[in-house]
């Protein structure tokens, strides 16, 4: 744990002179602001507090955001050690691959989770000035955080994994934003369009449901849309979040960064200096 906790202290300040934490902070606190500033508007329709329509908002934005900061920061994990020629120096020490892995895996989550908790407390702040009563969404929040940092986690791993196959930060970054764009646009797109083909045949009611959990972008926001008083804000996917548990979700994004952080560490250890 000492070995990995070094590991991890040192990728943060090396991410910290490159800027990757202000960077990811002031991504998510830009965005945040401006869905404080426009998100509250249904709550009188919606009957719900202006903190969970908030919550609902931040939802579509963290799950095309989180995975997108996520993948920019350990793209090149590996694949940067190998072109700058430090990976020999490195594995000198007396630190073997997974603990190298694991570290920096710590460090980038550490910077998510700033990241993620800055933006949050934006959101949160605005919401609780304008309504008095959005307390009551402070739950939906704090589960919208951890989730977000295991979704966080689940791309970071991948992230990994592809840097690791690549071995070249720009092939490495190509492979980042092929995946990010299959993942998180493409793929719901490929249902819709097979649900409509369909026509509420056996895909629809048997396969759909399972591609839909299988992918952690989905997992993540069936999660906390499913819980939300404020489902109907978010267009979409919001409709299936009532007809798949939950438990399904969740265990769908605590498993894929387990998963990912299994890959990676398997493709890392074919890397050679």
């Amino acid at each position: 744990m000492s070995r990995i906790l070094a590991s991890a202290g040192a990728e943060f300040r090396i991410a910290l002179r490159n800027r990757w934490v202000t960077i990811a902070v002031a991504m998510m606190a830009l965005f945040s602001m401006v869905l404080s500033a426009t998100g509250s508007a249904p709550t009188g329709a919606l009957g719900a507090d202006s903190l969970s329509v908030t919550v609902a908002s931040l939802t579509s934005l963290a799950v095309y955001l989180v995975p997108l900061v996520a993948l920019l920061m350990s793209f090149d994990a590996v694949a940067g050690e190998v072109e700058r020629g430090t990976l020999p120096l490195v594995l000198t020490y007396p630190v073997s691959r997974a603990e190298l892995l694991l570290g920096k895996f710590v460090a980038h989550l550490a910077i998510l989770a700033l990241a993620v908790a800055v933006g949050y407390a934006i959101a949160a702040g605005a919401a609780l000035y304008m309504d008095a009563g959005a307390t009551a969404g402070l739950p939906a929040l704090l589960r919208l955080f951890w989730t977000s940092l295991l979704l966080g986690a689940a791309f970071l791993a991948i992230g990994y994994a592809l840097s690791a196959i690549a071995r070249r930060p720009g092939a490495a970054a190509g492979l980042a934003i092929g995946l990010w764009l299959v993942m998180i646009v493409l793929y719901d797109l490929g249902l819709l369009a097979a649900v409509v083909a369909d026509g509420g045949g056996y895909f629809s009611t048997e396969v759909f449901p399972w591609l839909l959990v299988g992918n952690p972008a989905d997992a993540f926001r069936l999660y906390n849309l499913a819980a939300s008083e404020a489902t109907a804000a978010a267009a979409g996917i919001g409709g299936a979040a009532g007809t798949i548990p939950s438990a399904h979700a969740l265990a769908s994004i605590l498993l894929w960064p387990l998963a990912g952080l299994v890959l990676a560490t398997l493709a890392f250890r074919k890397v050679t200096p």
